[in-house]
């Protein structure tokens, strides 16, 4: 049989083999009461086992090999943290190990109580050749209840993630929600492709010097505009010269430094989409905004939140422009319904699931996964996939938990640790 440690360690943290007669290689019987509870980090693979091993009850740890010799392979015999193994579990026994005190340490020989069945499904998850993920086969198999506790946890580790970028966001801020908040949203106010210029805009120019200039959108656009390294030009048009003049005299008042032009991306988008027209977006949400973040954790209602994304109206002269300078058919650019959808995705829900957690606070982090369920499935290759696949979802909370299963364990075949793999490996095993 071909097959890894991890599953030696699945096999033994649920029973999942012939349990009849069980005894050591020496004979002695065995009995056991506790398989432990499973280490992920440095010392034996289980901790805290009770076994009867003969006419005695052990408590301590368990090791798993492969074969007995990997105890000496993995430099176990003279390292303290092993010293307290009651059981030397392994697939194959080929030679006997002593402890340091020169005991011998019992084993029980898996090898032949493995169910071929289970193996099977096993080897064709981590050996198969498959295209999407390595349960193509089996997951509509999969009772809905699993999937769906599968996606909650899924959901979660996203989030809790997620939210440890935040926090060390936090900190380097101060523990200034609103300016993090502020920084977060900027970020997603370039999506992917210009996440990075966004946000190094957002950080060059802190929200206290904006809030200074909220009566005067001239001020607030050339302010971002000027960070953004994007009034550097000679311009033709009267709009963007009055923005280069006003940022001028800001820059040297508040002695800012602004990003470089050339991390902005234009390539391949929809003018729609240029980050021209985002960050006018932008400047005009930063005009109707004071204390963002707060009014958010007051706002119970999903669609309060949307309210504060919906009224932005950007300067006229962008109804006729996508770039300065650069004359188009003339169109309203709000905000769209996807693009709010995206921004509360990305971050109204993060941050209030943050906030709950940080400050133990189970409202906001319930509000935050309302927030999730409410809004639309996503649009993207990972989500089509699934549903070429049978699974088909329908809200951003369960698109977001496919996100998860899929680069964080599809792609490295977790099917071990994932609940899903763990109910295809057992259905129907004799």
């Amino acid at each position: 049989m071909l097959f890894n440690e991890d599953f030696l360690h699945y096999i033994w943290k649920f029973k999942l083999f012939d349990m009849r007669n069980l005894q050591t290689v020496n004979g002695e019987v065995i009995e056991i009461a506790s398989a432990g509870i499973h280490n992920f980090n440095s010392g034996a693979d289980f901790q805290n086992a009770r076994i009867k091993i003969g006419d005695t009850t052990w408590a301590g740890n368990v090791e798993i090999h492969l074969n007995s010799s990997d105890w000496h392979k993995h430099n176990h015999t003279h390292d303290d943290a092993y010293n307290n193994v009651i059981l030397h579990v392994v697939n194959k026994h080929d030679e006997d190990i002593y402890t340091s005190e020169g005991k011998l340490l019992p084993t029980l020989e898996l090898g032949s109580r493995i169910s071929e069945a289970l193996y099977l499904r096993y080897h064709d998850l981590a050996y198969g050749k498959k295209q999407i993920i390595p349960c193509e086969a089996s997951i509509s198999t999969v009772r809905p209840v699993t999937l769906q506790n599968w996606f909650t946890r899924m959901l979660i580790e996203r989030l809790e993630k997620k939210s440890i970028a935040v926090i060390d966001a936090l900190k380097i801020n101060k523990g200034n929600w609103e300016e993090t908040f502020y920084q977060y949203l900027a970020a997603n106010f370039g999506f992917k492709i210009n996440a990075l210029p966004f946000e190094l805009t957002a950080k060059s120019l802190p929200q206290n010097i904006l809030g200074k200039h909220k009566s005067s959108a001239l001020q607030v656009e050339a302010l971002i505009f000027g960070q953004a390294g994007l009034l550097e030009n000679v311009f033709a048009d009267q709009y963007p010269n009055k923005l280069k003049t006003e940022y001028q005299f800001l820059r040297s008042k508040y002695n800012l430094k602004p990003i470089e032009k050339h991390l902005w991306k234009f390539l391949r988008l929809r003018p729609q989409n240029f980050p021209t027209l985002r960050l006018a977006q932008f400047a005009a949400f930063a005009l109707g905004s004071n204390q963002l973040f707060s009014k958010i954790l007051d706002y119970e209602e999903v669609k309060e939140l949307r309210k504060l994304f919906s009224n932005i109206v950007v300067n006229d002269y962008w109804i006729s422009h996508y770039r300065f300078d650069a004359e188009s058919k003339s169109s309203l650019k709000n905000f769209g319904e996807s693009s709010i959808d995206l921004l509360l995705l990305n971050t109204v829900s993060l941050f209030l699931y943050t906030y709950g957690k940080h400050h133990n606070q189970q409202k906001y982090i319930d509000r935050s996964l309302k927030l999730l369920e409410s809004l639309a499935v996503e649009s993207n290759q990972i989500v089509n996939d699934f549903a070429n696949l049978g699974i088909k979802v329908k809200t951003a909370y369960e698109s977001q938990a496919l996100l998860e299963l899929k680069n964080s364990y599809c792609n490295y075949k977790r099917c071990l640790q994932c609940g899903i793999g763990n109910e295809i490996l057992k259905l129907n095993i004799t």
